[in-house]
């Protein structure tokens, strides 16, 4: 009879065990770093991380954003100037406008019995080249006034600015004068459509031109 011969497994290893290869084996790979672990181990290496979204927006992108800002920046400075210049024109022309209106009244306001007075005003609110012609006139108009004892009293029924900057403009005028003297004793309206310039003197405007269109 033949003997079968037992192989006893040796102390210490245990025969359900791998071996050390097939152990080797089994392990799962790591798997791969995500970018931003990859940025931290740079970061723990001692390299300085950029801003966070530049890796988001491409540097072309980027550039167009600052022209757009210097853009924006630039247009709303010639906006503004050019508001303010606007709001300076206005004011302008508000104020050559009054001084316009206030001067229709004058000028068209005449009282034979106080002449000199009268004319001093509009004398005082002219300037330039109608001044000068009003001045040479008022002699040759002062005795055919106080002959025929003329009497004017003007008011302004509609006025405009036809255009204005900050030392000029030109008003638009619709002046009513109430005329009496020795012929017409009842008096009677004369209207008026006056085209006026203002020039701006030192704080004043003055009437540099009157016409009569």
């Amino acid at each position: 009879m033949n003997k079968t011969s037992v192989v006893t497994p040796e102390k210490g290893t245990d025969p359900a065990s791998p071996d050390a290869e097939d152990v080797a084996d089994t392990e799962e790979p790591k798997s791969p770093a995500a970018p931003g672990e990859a940025a931290d181990e740079k970061d723990e290496a001692g390299e300085k991380p950029g801003p966070s979204w530049r890796r988001w927006v491409p540097r072309p992108l980027t550039a167009v954003l600052i022209v757009l800002l210097v853009v924006a920046v630039v247009f709303a400075a010639v906006f503004g100037w050019k508001l303010e210049g606007r709001n300076d024109r206005n004011a302008a022309g508000e104020a050559a406008l009054a001084a316009a209106q206030n001067y229709a009244v004058a000028l068209t306001s005449i009282d034979s019995s106080r002449l000199d007075t009268d004319f001093a005003t509009v004398l005082d609110g002219a300037t330039g080249q109608f001044k000068d012609m009003y001045s040479q006139s008022a002699g040759q108009l002062k005795p055919m006034l106080q002959q025929a004892k003329s009497v004017s009293k003007g008011h302004v029924v509609a006025a405009s600015v036809q255009s204005a900057t900050e030392e000029h403009a030109v008003v638009m005028l619709f002046v009513d004068a109430e005329i009496t003297n020795v012929t017409n004793p009842q008096p009677r309206i004369d209207r008026n459509r006056i085209l006026m310039t203002m020039e701006k003197v030192g704080d004043r405007w003055l009437a540099s031109k009157v016409e009569l269109p």
